[in-house]
């Protein structure tokens, strides 16, 4: 039997695609049962729509506060009785009630090597550091923002001259590879999370995840 996933967007969701892309194959372990985002002109919403897949948008703006809209999306996500949830571009600080309720069902991905470059403009601070590789993560979400156990990373180069757009790209292309492999682990029952660990075909992974260099 499948495993239920929610994906939770504000944009335009190419790593929904990637996973969209990915449950189309008959041996994916996974299906997207609906995809839920705080933008109702989210372009992902449509790429759901496209797909037969229930779409929904909650917009924030709609709550008094972030602690009422997190309470609002725990209760839209658990009509879905999803097994894990994906954030995909999800471009909200979640609240530590949705995080406990979520523990250890909740993936997220993030475009820097973690622990490097937690928060917003991760390909211009790569640039303006002088690194010669940056990435992307995936990991476990946790009270900490950016801060959960790592999964899964990639990485790719920087070139002299990169604009941040180029970096982004390159980035992306890497993204769309290891979301949708992170999601078949955790749908397998090879991937969970123990005590603040990801832990894959029980064994705890490094502080960079799985298979770094």
């Amino acid at each position: 039997m499948s495993s239920k996933i929610v994906v939770l967007i504000s944009g335009g969701g190419t790593n929904l695609q990637a996973i969209i892309d990915a449950c189309t194959d008959s041996n994916y372990p996974a299906e997207i049962v609906g995809v839920i985002s705080n933008k109702a002109d989210a372009y992902g919403l449509t790429r759901a729509k496209n797909s037969d897949i229930t779409a929904v948008a909650l917009s924030h703006k709609d709550f008094a506060s972030r602690e009422d809209y997190d309470q609002a999306l725990i209760k839209e996500i658990d009509c879905f009785d999803a097994d894990l949830i994906v954030l995909a571009g999800f471009m909200r600080i979640l609240t530590p009630s949705f995080v406990q309720h979520f523990q250890g069902k909740l993936l997220n991905i993030h475009p820097s090597l973690l622990p490097k470059y937690q928060g917003l403009n991760t390909h211009q601070r790569a640039i303006d550091a002088g690194d010669d590789v940056h990435g992307v993560s995936v990991h476990f979400v946790t009270e900490e923002l950016d801060g959960g156990p790592v999964i899964l990373q990639a990485k790719v180069p920087v070139f002299e001259g990169d604009t941040s757009d180029d970096l982004a790209a390159r980035v992306h292309e890497q993204e769309h590879r290891i979301y949708p492999l992170v999601v078949k682990w955790f749908a397998e029952k090879r991937l969970n999370m123990q005590d603040e660990h990801a832990v894959l075909d029980g064994n705890i992974l490094p502080i960079s995840g799985y298979a770094a260099d």
